[in-house]
């Protein structure tokens, strides 16, 4: 017997393990020295997330909150509210006129992007790394120096005091950035995807419409994010390019309204307007956060 478990122990047989007394040990390896590791990241966080949404919790709070000179004086309330709702053309009609500008701009941008982009990392043609560079380029220019030259050329086409030149005029600004952003989220895709696509009879177009564009869908998500949110909260280009109550954006909007009694700040009234303005983009940053993550990291891993 002792012959024979010999040999099978040098035929490759692996001897039948001993039990061993049980570990009682912390459950998913959660450690005290692991714990202890992250507390400071877990810290600073949580001071860094509340060091940014305590303007937000303030201006919130205030905006209900009784103050002197504005339209709640006594106890908490909605005055403020209501003065910023029947401010000359109402709330809605600015809210309307926001929504419009940045609806069309971020679909402006998402189109040209998605084209210019998908043409600079699939296709060769001469000077593509210049015309790429003349792009880029524009985000060293500074944007108020342009919207003077920007408003004569709107006055010479006829969209002088335009909705539609303001959202073409913050979708230029937003194409050099948006442009680079999808360029390198179609890198991050393998070409054998579209090579795939085209050798089983797909057009160009086709191939970028059914494989290509689920690929870059976090980085078309990405751009289409930071077009709202510019299009949405700009004021420099409204203030420019419009001089008619009826078509001004909530941001101008809510700026006249500080000074709308013998130049004497509404405060009140202005924290309503702030808090307006801020809702649809953290709501819509928030759910849109994790295609956001994702735009991000796959232009990082691909660089």
């Amino acid at each position: 017997m002792v012959a024979v478990s010999r040999a099978r122990i040098t035929d490759g047989a692996t001897p039948p393990s001993v039990p061993g007394p049980a570990r009682r040990g912390r459950p998913n390896g959660v450690t005290i020295a692991g714990i202890a590791l992250r507390t400071p990241y877990w810290v600073f966080s949580g001071a860094v997330g509340l060091i940014f949404l305590a303007p937000l919790l303030w201006t919130a709070v205030a905006s209900v909150g009784p103050r002197a000179g504005t339209n709640q004086v006594d106890g908490w309330g909605f005055g403020n509210y209501e003065t910023l709702a029947n401010y000359q053309a109402g709330i809605w009609r600015y809210l309307a006129n926001t929504a419009f500008v940045a609806l069309l701009a971020v679909a402006l941008t998402l189109l040209i992007s998605l084209l210019g982009g998908y043409a600079f990392a699939r296709f060769r043609f001469p000077g593509k790394n210049i015309l790429f560079l003349v792009t880029l380029a524009i985000l060293m220019v500074p944007y108020a120096t342009l919207l003077i030259p920007l408003y004569v050329l709107l006055n010479e086409v006829g969209l002088e005091n335009s909705l539609v030149g303001v959202a073409l005029v913050l979708t230029m600004f937003q194409l050099p950035f948006s442009t680079f952003l999808m360029r390198i989220s179609f890198e991050a895709v393998p070409r054998e995807l579209d090579e795939a696509a085209m050798v089983d009879g797909c057009s160009t177009f086709s191939a970028l419409w059914r494989v290509l564009l689920p690929a870059v869908k976090p980085g078309l998500i990405t751009v289409g994010l930071f077009a709202f949110l510019t299009a949405w909260n700009d004021f420099m280009a409204p203030l420019i390019l419009i001089n008619d109550t009826e078509r001004m954006t909530l941001p101008l909007a809510v700026s006249n309204l500080r000074g709308q009694v013998q130049g004497v700040v509404d405060y009140g009234a202005t924290e309503a307007g702030v808090v307006v303005l801020a809702l649809p983009c953290i709501v819509l940053f928030l759910l849109l956060q994790r295609h956001y993550v994702r735009g991000f990291m796959s232009g990082a891993m691909k660089g």
